[in-house]
């Protein structure tokens, strides 16, 4: 990143981050991931049950191995090893962990967290159920509001998590959203935080840096 980029991304990043805890969440802004780390370690406790969202930033964070290696009992139903009844134990399980992780498909710079899901198990989980909520974002994820939020989702974040998943959808082919009727389709639950759940301790830290789509 240029001098310029982090510039601005700490601009967005701090104004969101203000946003955020006006709404009620425990926001932080960390220029790297490294600091966003430092931050969410002390959560991963041995022995703690471990929630995942399925998530292209948690994966470039490498916060599965960093749970394993701090001895937390991990929560993951993305492993293609299990099979459906397996998977759909852990998802239920993520709902009370103790401690539940994903990131965001999009933040308001007015302190709104914006999400869509195929099966609900992640908006399910922000909403309420762990005992602790961890969301971990790059500033790539900042928009100015709502509106823009699901029109990101549309052209980008939709299209590329259908196009990671193989899915056989039409925003494969056109790279953008084309509202399809299909029983693959996985954009089915539209979700908005805009204050934080009242029964939730909730965290977020925003990472100067572009993680995930």
């Amino acid at each position: 990143m240029t001098s310029m980029d982090v510039w601005h991304a700490e601009k967005l990043g701090s104004a969101a981050v203000e946003a955020l805890r006006h709404n009620g969440f425990d926001a932080h802004y960390c220029t790297t991931r490294s600091e966003a780390l430092k931050l969410l370690l002390p959560w991963l406790t041995a022995g703690a049950t471990v929630g995942l969202g399925g998530s292209m930033t948690l994966n470039e964070l490498d916060l599965r191995q960093l749970a394993r290696d701090a001895g937390c009992e991990l929560l993951d139903h993305s492993d293609p090893m299990l099979d459906a009844a397996a998977k759909r134990q852990i998802l239920r399980r993520q709902l009370t962990s103790d401690v539940f992780i994903s990131s965001s498909n999009a933040i308001t710079l007015d302190g709104q967290l914006v999400n869509i899901d195929g099966n609900g198990n992640r908006v399910a989980a922000l909403s309420f159920g762990p005992a602790k909520t961890i969301v971990v974002a790059g500033v790539n994820k900042i928009v100015a509001d709502v509106d823009e939020a699901f029109a990101r989702l549309e052209l980008r974040a939709a299209p590329m998590n259908n196009h990671r998943l193989d899915r056989p959808n039409p925003c494969v082919k056109t790279g953008r959203c084309m509202d399809c009727d299909g029983d693959s389709r996985i954009c089915r639950i539209y979700h908005v935080l805009r204050k934080r759940p009242s029964a939730s301790d909730f965290s977020v830290f925003i990472i100067g840096e572009t993680l995930g789509f």
